[in-house]
């Protein structure tokens, strides 16, 4: 069984955006509050999570994980990376924390967080990673779990998700490609990213989602990457077919 919880479900500038006087930005509901998006998986003793954006701390923290066995990354986006620095405390506890990812972003966050991935002159509060290049057209092993990358686009970007067991996380998604799809079948749990109502030339609209879900078939699915255009939360959930859920900032859900 594998407890997932949506650590983030909003899109890059998170919800409220800053200064903004959308309606929706300036709601009270909670659920219309979203950090960054990221979730945590868990399962008997491990914890895994699949991208490190900037708001990683304030999401550890209302998690209460205190041990991190590896993140994955979909892509090198800052909104899904920008908060590698932040798992220094981990590294402090258990040394170099492995991450999961391609070789066009690793290269990427190496140039970015050099500190972090470089050996020589180490500055002694720099976190160390442990890095695992992967392909989408390889599964690989983790901690007693087969994982099967899934390639998306975001417009041309090749981004990946991942399938373990019978739950998928496909985030940034605006195209997936029919054999990518054959990866899909039987699932429990599909999340699936969703921006706004409206087309956007990179993401999956509300349309679109659903109609790659009706395609798909889960047993259930929830949207994620949603952005304030969206609309409110409890008003968006009405309209939604009944096996699928607008995701929210802690929610828990389980898999098989």
């Amino acid at each position: 069984m594998l407890k997932i919880q949506f650590l983030g479900t909003g899109t890059s500038q998170g919800i409220p955006i800053i200064g903004s006087i959308h309606p929706v930005c300036l709601s009270e509901n909670p659920k219309d509050k979203r950090l960054r998006v990221s979730v945590l998986i868990q399962w008997e003793d491990t914890s895994l999570v699949i991208d490190c954006g900037p708001d990683f701390r304030q999401q550890m923290l209302r998690t209460e994980c205190s041990h991190l066995d590896g993140i994955l990354f979909t892509h090198e986006h800052a909104d899904h990376t920008a908060g590698l620095d932040d798992i220094r405390p981990f590294f402090f506890r258990q040394g170099d924390i492995p991450v999961y990812g391609s070789k066009r972003v690793m290269d990427n966050l190496m140039t970015r967080f050099g500190y972090i991935f470089s050996s020589e002159n180490k500055y002694p509060g720099a976190p160390s990673v442990a890095q695992n290049i992967i392909s989408a057209q390889t599964p690989f092993e983790f901690k007693n779990k087969t994982i099967i990358p899934v390639e998306v686009f975001h417009n041309t970007l090749s981004v990946m998700g991942f399938r373990i067991d019978n739950f998928c996380y496909l985030t940034d998604v605006k195209t997936i490609a029919e054999e990518e799809q054959q990866k899909l079948k039987d699932l429990d749990v599909l999340v699936l990213s969703a921006l706004r109502i409206e087309p956007h030339p990179n993401h999956l609209n509300l349309e679109e989602a659903l109609a790659m879900i009706e395609k798909i078939q889960p047993q259930k699915a929830y949207l994620t990457h949603i952005s304030h255009l969206m609309g409110f939360h409890d008003e968006v959930s009405k309209v939604l077919p009944e096996n699928v859920f607008l995701a929210y900032d802690t929610l828990t859900v389980t898999s098989n």
